[in-house]
C-alpha cells in the first residue's frame, strides 16, 4: 500500500506546497493590487468552482488514460495556472496594467487553469488509496497519509511564504510554478502507465453524488470543509484587523498560525490516526466537537498566540474527523467504483471552497466575527449528520462486510 501511494504523496506534498506558499501573501497582495476583500474571495471561489468541475472527470479520466498522463496533464495546467499568476501581480504592482484587467487575468490563470489543474492530484491519491487497501484500518489510514500530506505543505508553503514575502511578496509567486514544473519533470521520469492500471481500474459503473448511500456522508464532508473555507482566506484580514498589522507583519503573523496548525494536522493524520485504528464513525463523532471548541475560540481570539491556539486545535478535530470523511465513502463502494468515489469527494471539497471564500469575505466586511460564526455553524452540522445519518451508520455494516 505504502510503495503505491509513494509517488502520489510526493506529488500532493510538492503541488500543495506551491499553493500554500501563496496563503501568507493573499490578502496584502489584493491590498496592494487594490482589490477588495470580495474580489479575493471570488478569486478563490472561481479556483474552487474549476476544481470541483473538473475532479469527477479527472476521477473518470483515470479509468481511461492511466495515472501517468492524469498526473502530467494536471501539472502542466497547474504549472502554466501559476506562471500566468505571477506574471499578472508582477504587471499590476508596477503599474502597467490597470485593475480591472489584473484582476480578470487572475480569475482566468490563478482560479481556471490552475484549480483544474491541481484537482487531478488529490483525486488520483485517493483514487490509489482506494484501490490498494482492502480493510477499513488500511483505508484510513491510506486517507490519512493523502492528508498528511496536504498537512506538511500547510507547514512548509505558509513558513516559506511567510518568510519569502518579508523580503518581497513577489518571491513566493515565482517559486511556485517553478516547483510544479520540477514535479512534472520527475513525474516524466519516474512514474509509469503500469501503476495506474493496477491501481485504478479501467472499467466500472460511476457514481452519482445523490446516491442515497452517499450523499450524507458527502454532506459531512461539505460541512467540514465549508467551515475550513469561510476562515482560511479572511485569516490574514482578521490577523491584520485584530493586532493592527501592516502588510509583511500581517504575511508572517498568518504563517506563524498556519504553521502551527499544520505540525498538528501532520501529527494526527500522519501519526495518531493510523496508531488509534478508530473506525471512521468514531473519528467523526470525536474529531468534529473539538472543531467546534477551536471556532469558538477563534471568534474571541484577540492575540496571535490565541489564533494560533484556535488554529492547532482545528487542525487537531479537522485532522481525525477528516480522514473519517474521506474513508467513508469508499467503504460503500466496489473495487472498480474507487476512481468515481475519489472524483465525488475531491468536488465535494472543492464546491465548499466555491461557496466559503466568497461568502467568508462577503460577511467579513458586514463584521469580522460573523464568518467565525458561520463556520462554527457549519461543524455543528456536520456532527449532527455524524450522529443521526443512516449512511453514516451504514458504513459500520460494509465494514462488516
Amino acid at each position: 500500500m505504502r510503495k503505491a501511494l509513494i509517488p502520489l504523496l510526493i506529488a500532493v506534498l510538492v503541488v500543495y506546497s506551491a499553493q500554500q506558499l501563496l496563503t501568507p501573501v493573499l490578502a496584502p497582495l489584493s491590498r496592494e493590487l487594490s482589490l477588495t476583500e470580495t474580489q479575493l474571495g471570488l478569486v478563490i471561489t472561481v479556483a474552487a468552482t474549476a476544481l470541483t468541475i473538473a475532479s469527477p472527470l479527472w476521477g473518470h479520466a483515470l479509468q481511461k488514460i492511466g495515472l501517468r498522463l492524469v498526473l502530467l496533464s494536471g501539472l502542466g495546467l497547474a504549472t502554466t495556472g501559476l506562471t500566468g499568476f505571477a506574471a499578472v501581480a508582477a504587471f499590476g504592482l508596477d503599474g502597467t496594467m490597470p485593475t480591472p484587467i489584473v484582476f480578470a487575468l487572475m480569475l482566468a490563470t490563478r482560479s481556471v487553469v490552475f484549480g483544474a489543474g491541481i484537482a487531478a492530484l488529490p483525486v488520483a491519491a485517493l483514487a490509489v488509496a482506494g484501490t490498494a487497501t482492502t480493510t477499513e484500518a488500511e483505508r484510513t489510514r491510506a486517507t490519512g497519509l493523502v492528508g498528511a500530506a496536504q498537512g506538511v505543505s500547510m507547514i512548509l508553503g505558509p513558513a516559506g511564504g511567510g518568510a519569502l514575502a518579508a523580503v518581497s511578496l513577489m518571491l513566493p509567486l515565482y517559486l511556485a510554478p517553478a516547483l510544479c514544473l520540477l514535479l512534472s519533470i520527475w513525474v516524466l521520469a519516474t512514474v509509469r502507465s503500469p501503476s495506474a492500471s493496477a491501481a485504478a481500474p479501467r472499467s466500472g459503473p460511476r457514481l452519482r453524488p445523490w446516491d442515497a448511500r452517499l450523499w450524507p456522508l458527502l454532506a459531512i464532508g461539505f460541512f467540514l470543509y465549508l467551515s475550513l473555507g469561510l476562515v482560511q482566506v479572511i485569516i490574514g484580514f482578521l490577523v491584520a484587523d485584530r493586532l493592527h498589522l501592516g502588510p509583511q507583519e500581517t504575511a508572517g503573523a498568518v504563517g506563524i498560525s498556519l504553521f502551527a496548525a499544520g505540525l498538528v494536522l501532520v501529527a494526527v493524520q500522519g501519526a495518531a490516526v493510523p496508531a488509534l485504528g478508530w473506525p471512521v464513525l468514531r473519528l467523526l463523532r470525536v474529531g468534529i466537537p473539538i472543531a467546534i471548541a477551536a471556532f469558538a475560540l477563534l471568534s474571541v481570539a484577540d492575540s496571535l498566540w490565541l489564533i494560533a491556539a484556535a488554529f492547532g486545535l482545528l487542525a487537531l478535530g479537522l485532522g481525525l474527523a477528516i480522514p473519517g470523511f474521506t474513508a467513508a465513502p469508499t467503504l460503500v463502494a466496489e473495487p472498480a467504483q474507487q476512481g468515481s468515489i475519489s472524483g465525488l469527494v475531491n468536488a465535494t471539497i472543492g464546491a465548499t471552497f466555491i461557496v466559503g471564500p466568497l461568502l467568508g469575505t462577503t460577511l467579513y466586511e458586514i463584521s469580522p466575527v460573523i464568518p467565525v460564526l458561520s463556520a462554527l455553524g457549519a461543524v455543528v452540522t456536520a456532527l449532527v449528520l455524524a450522529w443521526v445519518s443512516p449512511a453514516a451508520r451504514r458504513t459500520q455494516l460494509a465494514t462488516a462486510r
